[in-house]
């Protein structure tokens, strides 16, 4: 996968995170991994693009905790932490972009 470079802004918890880079994941198998069974050293964002809005679940199992933003268009409409093993994540909006921002301490 190929790293991009497009700059992400957004806050939690007032504390503002810039992403810079990211890799981009469009087919199904890239989709499935997202960021589970990576290693505590692996610190990419990945960048989940859907083909139209919805409101796609997400779960964590097998991942550390990790940092969830969730886009319409390239809007920001949900920003949460996603703490590990949690059957279903999702925001109260549609979406058609999801980037996956790692933790580097769970």
């Amino acid at each position: 996968m190929k790293t991009h470079k497009k700059i992400f802004k957004f806050n939690l918890d007032g504390r503002e995170y810039v992403v810079g880079e990211y890799k981009i994941l469009k087919n199904v198998f890239q989709k499935m991994r997202g960021l589970m069974f990576r290693s505590r050293k692996y610190n990419t964002p990945l960048l989940f693009v859907f083909n139209k809005p919805g409101n796609y679940a997400i779960h964590s199992f097998f991942c550390r905790k990790f940092i969830g933003v969730w886009m319409l268009d390239n809007k920001i409409i949900d920003v949460k932490i996603v703490t590990p093993y949690k059957f279903s994540v999702t925001p109260e909006k549609k979406f058609n972009l999801l980037l996956e921002v790692p933790l580097t301490k769970s």
